[in-house]
């Protein structure tokens, strides 16, 4: 009895070893750079989304900041979670290229820094929705293209929000 138990524990264990290799496999390159791309834009969005809930100057943008950055703070934290099961590692600060761009905001005020938020959010959500869609569409890893398809809905609804401001 124990040396069938043992030969099956063996040919189970045998049989889960190409199974765990497969899922290792199923991350790429164009995953692991839509994870590097996409959770800077996000980081990006939510610390914008911060200073614009403190730094607008009409109450239309703060509202917008405090959504965006409700929003991609979750979307972030969705990201990380399924790029540490995947194995993706995932910064946590903002590169030199988003840092840059946030102080530039940071040092506008009134109608400048509003405008200036408004446009800065148009070009991230353009450039991330393309990302999205691209992933949802030819991902290699199943749990990346279905985050990349339900929060592409995000980003799309945040155009529309983006759009009808002033």
């Amino acid at each position: 009895m124990k040396q069938h138990l043992s030969t099956l524990l063996i040919a189970v264990a045998a049989g889960a070893l190409p199974l765990m290799a497969h899922a290792a496999d199923t991350v790429s390159a164009a995953d692991k750079a839509f994870v590097a791309m996409v959770s800077q834009g996000g980081m990006f969005e939510v610390q914008l989304g911060q200073l614009a809930a403190t730094q607008g100057s009409t109450q239309d943008i703060k509202d917008q900041g405090t959504t965006e950055a409700h929003d991609h703070q979750l979307v972030g934290d969705k990201l990380s979670s399924i790029a540490k099961t995947a194995g993706i590692p995932v910064a946590d600060s903002l590169n030199a290229g988003f840092q840059k761009k946030l102080d530039d905001l940071k040092a506008l005020s009134g109608l400048t820094f509003d405008m200036a938020y408004l446009r800065s959010m148009d070009d991230i959500h353009h450039k991330d929705g393309a990302a999205f869609a691209k992933e949802a569409a030819s991902g290699t890893n199943t749990d990346l293209r279905a985050f990349a398809a339900e929060t592409h809905r995000i980003v799309v609804r945040h155009l529309g929000e983006l759009g009808a401001k002033p």
